[in-house]
């Protein structure tokens, strides 16, 4: 058996195509066997990991790809930056914590959801990203046609769930109560990443039921971190400093936002 059959063998595929040329960078740079093994082993493993991430992104059906390199901090000063950086290291994945983002719209909620969830696919975790009219039409859907444990189950499967724009709609009593039981399947087993316009305050109003909101809030909360973002809407900043729109006191906006910073965390 050649060195060629072997490599197909043991589906070396990122080896065997660039094997040639790094046979030669270690003839030029007089590499030990050691070294030119260990050279190979990393053009392996590298060239599966990101095949591996090009697949879980294209998986996590992502409104586009955003890392927190390019999110701008400068424009949302009232952000804690070590706080994202605790968040970025991905504890809260493996504690299977969630992570609920407050804020009026356009202040950067979804970019730094998406951010997270790139990082956290980047380490090897399954992702999915969905709005809460899809998810809510889904688990319709799925109950009409007598398989919603089924899709439940399935949307327990990834290890970080990503739900943006939760309190845009109103949502009825029986699509509040698909919601939780979404939320009580992934309760300490997954992590759950929300964005939100409204003040947990307003989630009575958002899911139909102030009994049945403070039982999604209790199960959300729960070994969770919170991050109120107070600032200006990126998608208008532009046409504010051409002076196209007037600039408005945001501190109305986002004024009922609840005020911690940090984390409702419990144990």
């Amino acid at each position: 058996m050649n060195l060629d059959e072997l490599l197909e063998r043991l589906k070396m595929e990122h080896l065997h195509a660039t094997l040639d040329s790094l046979c030669e960078h270690a003839s030029k740079e007089d590499l030990t066997y050691r070294e030119f093994l260990e050279q190979a082993l990393a053009q392996e493993w590298g060239g599966r990991h990101q095949k591996g991430l090009e697949t879980r992104l294209k998986q996590a059906r992502l409104p586009w790809i955003k890392s927190l390199e390019q999110f701008d901090f400068s424009f949302q000063p009232s952000i804690d930056h070590k706080l994202i950086r605790e968040l970025s290291g991905l504890g809260f994945v493996e504690r299977n914590e969630n992570v609920v983002l407050l804020g009026p719209p356009g202040v950067g909620k979804t970019h730094l959801a998406v951010a997270l969830g790139v990082k956290a696919a980047e380490a090897g975790h399954r992702l999915l990203f969905m709005s809460l009219d899809r998810l809510v039409s889904t688990l319709v859907k799925a109950r009409q046609e007598n398989r919603l444990d089924r899709q439940l189950q399935q949307l327990s499967y990834p290890k970080v769930l990503i739900l943006d724009e939760i309190g845009y709609l109103p949502m009825t009593r029986e699509e509040a109560g698909l919601f939780f039981r979404l939320i009580n399947r992934r309760y300490e087993r997954a992590s759950t990443i929300l964005t939100s316009n409204k003040s947990f305050t307003d989630w009575g109003e958002v899911f139909g039921d102030q009994v049945m909101a403070t039982a999604i809030l209790d199960h959300l909360l729960h070994h969770s971190t919170t991050l109120n973002i107070k600032g200006e809407s990126y998608r208008l900043k532009g046409k504010r400093k051409a002076g196209l729109i007037p600039r408005s006191d945001l501190s109305r906006e986002v004024a009922d936002v609840d005020k911690p910073d940090k984390m409702d965390k419990q144990e």
